[in-house]
């Protein structure tokens, strides 16, 4: 018998799964034959510490240090259009973004073309080394005495003072169990006749294109249109850009719509002075939210030993260090580090 089961092994389950180890015997099970298979392994992977709602940034910032070993640089480039000057200026005060030139903003981008009149710009945007962070909390958890089980899914729960979890043919017990589960954490709620809070899945679509005219996007910022209507970003001598669409979707192993695919690479197109000739790969992830678009961490109202870690949405990496901490001390009966009006922002009893 474990201590506690940690259902999910993207970046949520895998590091609540760490801090948990410290102090219990954890066994962690993903039903997929690798972590961070879903929503975890097709991330943006940016730390922005301005980036979310204010419960999110506090996560951000208390993660911060933690992020360190795991970040290079990036930057963060917001532009806009004629018409578009409420929109940018919105933008660029929530992310704290100062204006910069459009002759600036074209030293960073070169191929922003000539319908660009605003631009903001900060260097305080760093890609994160996803796979390194999810393998080095995974052997935490090993070192720990725990265990990481791939291929594991979940295909029966029951609670009669200990939890019995069935995957396939095997049985694993605990007195507490997390649900980090993603898109499926509503799904594990019902099968443990736990009331659901409502996680939503949102498809996020991403196409993979040729550097624009062959050149070097290496040291090129994230860029991103008003109110987020796309955004691009290098990735290994490539671009990736995406849509960012948010469509409400069913919980499944998530692939690109092409239409919604083809409109986000037009309104990309319009900002710059080199054609999409050719998409390389697509993608897409689910992006998986509360009803307020807040993060679900805490016990349960109705079963203590139910423990929610959900609704990461898209700010799973850049939250996980400090979200794992203070999931782990609400587990545990530690002190939080986090101030008590966020602990309450996250806290599954909003929903009571």
């Amino acid at each position: 018998m474990s201590d506690i089961i940690v259902i999910g092994g993207g970046i949520a389950g895998v590091s609540a799964a760490a801090r948990l180890s410290a102090h219990a015997k954890v066994t962690l099970v993903e039903g997929e034959s690798a972590l961070g298979y879903h929503a975890s392994g097709r991330s943006a992977a940016l730390f922005e510490e301005n980036y979310g709602l204010p419960s999110v940034i506090t996560l951000n910032r208390a993660s911060a240090s933690f992020h360190q070993p795991y970040l290079s640089p990036r930057g963060f480039l917001l532009v806009g259009r004629a018409g578009e000057d409420a929109a940018f200026e919105a933008d660029a005060n929530t992310m704290k973004c100062p204006e910069i030139s459009v002759q600036e903003a074209r030293t960073h981008v070169p191929v922003l073309n000539d319908t660009i009149t605003r631009a903001a710009y900060h260097a305080d945007a760093f890609d994160i080394d996803t796979d390194r962070m999810i393998q080095d909390f995974a052997r935490t958890v090993r070192a720990n005495g725990g265990q990481v089980l791939t291929g594991h899914a979940v295909t029966a729960l029951s609670f009669d003072d200990v939890w019995t979890v069935r995957c396939g043919n095997e049985t694993l017990t605990a007195p507490r169990l997390v649900n980090a589960a993603g898109a499926w954490a509503d799904q594990i709620a019902v099968m443990a006749g736990i009331t659901p809070v409502g996680i939503s899945p949102h498809r996020r679509s991403m196409a993979r294109i040729p550097a624009p005219g062959g050149r070097d996007v290496s040291r090129w910022p994230i860029f991103f249109g008003v109110n987020e209507a796309w955004y691009a970003k290098p990735d290994a001598g490539a671009l990736l850009v995406s849509p960012a669409d948010a469509d409400t979707v069913e919980p499944h192993d998530a692939w690109a719509d092409d239409m919604v695919l083809a409109q986000g690479l037009d309104r990309y197109g319009q900002h710059v002075t080199e054609p999409v000739t050719r998409v390389e790969s697509s993608w897409a992830g689910l992006r998986s939210f509360a009803p307020d678009r807040t993060l679900v961490l805490g016990q349960d109202p109705e079963n203590a030993s139910f423990i929610w870690c959900a609704g990461q949405g898209g700010y799973g990496f850049q939250t996980a260090p400090a979200a794992s901490q203070l999931l782990a001390d609400i587990t545990l009966g530690h002190s939080p580090q986090v101030d008590t009006a966020t602990i309450n922002a996250l806290s599954p009893a909003r929903f009571s």
